[in-house]
C-alpha cells in the first residue's frame, strides 16, 4: 500500500468508529460488535503494512488527526460501555 492508500483505511477506521459510537449510544450492542470485527479487519490490514510505508509529513499529520479522532470516539463508546459490561456480570 502507497501512503495515500494507508491515509485512506485509517479514514475507513474513523468513519466505523463513529458508527460504533452511534450504536454505544443508541445501545446497539449486536451493531457495535458487527463494526468492532470490521475495525478489527481494517487494523489488521494497517498491521500489516503501515510500518513499511514512509509517510510524507502532510500524509503523518493528517494520520495524526485521525488518530485522535479514532481515540476520541474511543473513549466516548468505552464511556457507555464499561457501566453496561459491568451490569453484564450481574445477571445470571
Amino acid at each position: 500500500m502507497d501512503g495515500i492508500q494507508i491515509i485512506a483505511v485509517y479514514e475507513e477506521i474513523m468513519l466505523v468508529t463513529g458508527k460504533m459510537l452511534v450504536a454505544a449510544k443508541n445501545s446497539n450492542w449486536d451493531e457495535l460488535a458487527i463494526l468492532e470485527k470490521e475495525c478489527s479487519v481494517l487494523t489488521e490490514q494497517l498491521i500489516n503494512t503501515d510500518s513499511k510505508t514512509v509517510l510524507s509529513d502532510e500524509l503523518i499529520q493528517k494520520k495524526v488527526k485521525i488518530l485522535h479522532q479514532v481515540l476520541n470516539d474511543d473513549a466516548k463508546i468505552r464511556t457507555i460501555t464499561e457501566p453496561w459490561m459491568e451490569r453484564l456480570k450481574f445477571i445470571r
